[in-house]
């Protein structure tokens, strides 16, 4: 993975002792708290509802062992004994004290880590596919054009205050694993004629109060304009883009307004001025940052086959271990690796995405011992060992099962995408752990879960969309009615290429009724289904009508006097 140069060391380091001195000045009742904020928001450091939370950029979700050891640290000594995993590649501590801000940023410095711009109106962390580099699917390894891309992003003098928050997303395998159009950007690498390396760029697509895909503005671009190009597009934005109302900043507002041709129109005229001045990447810059992303020294390993595995195992531990094989571990590149995904989402107990100190230390050994010392996080708030020996794959999920890691249900209905919510959130108009957490009690059953199959529940506690719940295919999103907690049902939100935005069946429920809501529908789904048909196909098959008539049986009922 990539490793600072001195550079960037320097960069954090100063920008660590900057903090420092400011926090110091806040303490002393130098500088007023409206003076503060944009100062503390530059480092990643939000006041929520309880306390300081900080923001930990990962950039497009690499971690090395040590790092990980250190976020166990901080969240050990600084926090409350965990972190929580976001859905753009981060992590966040929530109770953090301001005073020990400084310390944590120094700690993080050291193993080549920040929190710069996890905030502000600025260009966010660049995130990719958790599998980048191993995914058998992938096109090109896309980690060497993300590491540019935080490059030129981080602190550019031009692009410090935008209008609002910018995301970019690169993805670069037939599957898309990134969420691509629900980004500010979205950057879609493959290999033209002579393996030459071009970019289709997609533009104005997120989520929030107002969710929308993004469109294709430009096919087959050389990788070496991206920065030109790039620079192009956001200067549009940063032209046009509304400042006068927050919650029509956002650049899919702009390509909605001008209407996407025009501004694709826009970017391109302002392209011919970017490339006489902006310098266009070269393979010098690619092979500085690519030597660090070279493949680790993978063993000549023969494939194994399923009869094999089932042979190594205790007869009472086959079926356990093979649903974790199905749901869990992905093919891998290279013949007798597999990648593995260990699960965030334990039934009844953590909130999604949460790991305590303890689990982070035991994910570091794991990765040492299993995969090079190197780890991913996925948008889905999962982690993932990249580079595992199919031969220790039993011993593994062994170990990960004492851990707590290893429940068979990554992409089943309890392996739930969920924001931190109004526990933690000042912005969150309810709470989402609680939601997720009776959603997990009432469908505890392993057996019933993988009869269902794929489904996604994506948790968000307001209209910001942190739990990416437009694009779950059941989408939860928690409301507020005169100081009550009520929470919003969409159906038919999917992400990838079929990426698509889900609708709201009806009036909202409030929170014990979730649960019911969603078994109802579930049901709906099974009664429905054809042979082999996902829950998104049957709802997209059949429409809302019968899902919501499935999700409002107890109004009907109490229409017609029966309850």
């Amino acid at each position: 993975m990539y490793r600072y140069d001195e550079i960037d060391q320097s960069l954090v380091q100063e920008r660590s002792a900057q903090f420092a001195e400011q926090v110091v000045r806040r303490l002393k009742h130098q500088i007023s708290e409206d003076e503060f904020k944009p100062l503390r928001l530059q480092n990643g450091l939000y006041l929520q509802r309880h306390a300081y939370m900080l923001r930990v950029a990962i950039p497009y979700g690499m971690l090395s062992s040590a790092q990980l050891r250190t976020l166990a640290k901080i969240a050990k000594y600084y926090d409350r004994g965990y972190g929580h995993f976001t859905t753009r590649q981060n992590i966040q501590f929530n109770w953090i004290d301001l005073e020990e801000a400084p310390l944590i940023l120094e700690e993080l410095a050291a193993v080549q880590m920040h929190a710069i711009q996890t905030s502000g109106n600025c260009i966010r962390n660049i995130t990719s596919d958790p599998f980048a580099g191993v995914a058998a699917d992938e096109y090109i390894d896309p980690r060497p054009i993300c590491e540019l891309l935080r490059q030129w992003s981080t602190l550019h003098p031009e692009f410090a205050f935008l209008p609002r928050k910018f995301k970019i997303a690169v993805n670069s395998a037939a599957e898309d694993r990134t969420v691509l159009l629900c980004h500010d950007v979205g950057i879609e690498l493959k290999r033209g004629d002579q393996d030459v390396l071009l970019a289709n760029i997609y533009a104005g697509g997120g989520m929030g109060r107002t969710p929308m895909l993004a469109e294709l503005i430009k096919t087959d671009m050389p990788w070496q304009d991206l920065p030109a190009y790039l620079t192009a597009l956001l200067r549009v934005y940063n032209r046009h883009g509304r400042r006068d109302n927050i919650y029509k900043a956002r650049i899919k507002i702009l390509v909605k307004a001008l209407g996407v041709d025009d501004f694709a129109k826009q970017v391109e005229e302002e392209w011919t001025h970017t490339k006489i001045t902006y310098a266009p990447w070269t393979d010098v810059d690619w092979q500085r940052v690519a030597q660090h992303f070279t493949k680790p020294p993978y063993k000549k390993l023969p494939a194994l086959f399923q009869e094999q595995f089932i042979q190594a195992l205790q007869p009472n531990e086959r079926v356990g271990f093979m649903r974790w094989f199905e749901r869990n571990v992905r093919e891998h590149q290279v013949a007798g690796y597999s990648s593995v995904v260990l699960s965030l989402k334990p039934h009844r107990t953590q909130a999604p995405g949460d790991a305590t100190a303890e689990q982070m230390n035991a994910i570091a050994e794991l990765a040492d011992r299993y995969s090079f010392g190197e780890l991913r996080v996925t948008h889905e708030q999962n982690l993932v060992l990249a580079d595992v020996e199919s031969t220790q794959l039993v011993a593994l999920w062994q170990e990960a099962k004492r851990l707590g890691l290893a429940l068979s249900n990554i992409g089943l209905l309890t392996d739930i995408i969920a924001c931190p919510g109004g526990d933690f959130c000042s912005l969150a108009n309810a709470k989402s752990i609680p939601i997720a957490k009776a959603i997990q009690e009432r469908f505890d059953h392993l057996d019933y879960l993988h009869d269902v199959g794929d489904v996604s529940i994506n948790i968000s506690g307001c209209i910001n969309s942190c739990g990416h719940h437009h694009v779950g295919n059941i989408g939860i999103l928690g409301v507020d009615k005169d100081g009550e907690e009520w929470f919003q049902v969409t159906l038919g939100g999917a992400q990838g290429h079929e990426a698509a935005i889900g609708k709201v069946i009806g009036r909202a429920f409030l929170a014990d009724e979730i649960p019911a809501v969603i078994d109802r529908l579930i049901k709906t789904y099974v009664n429905e289904r054809y042979d082999g048909e996902r829950f998104i196909q049957t709802v997209w098959r059949l429409g809302l009508e019968p899902f919501k008539q499935a999700a409002y049986a107890d109004d009907a009922k109490e229409k017609e006097g029966v309850v």
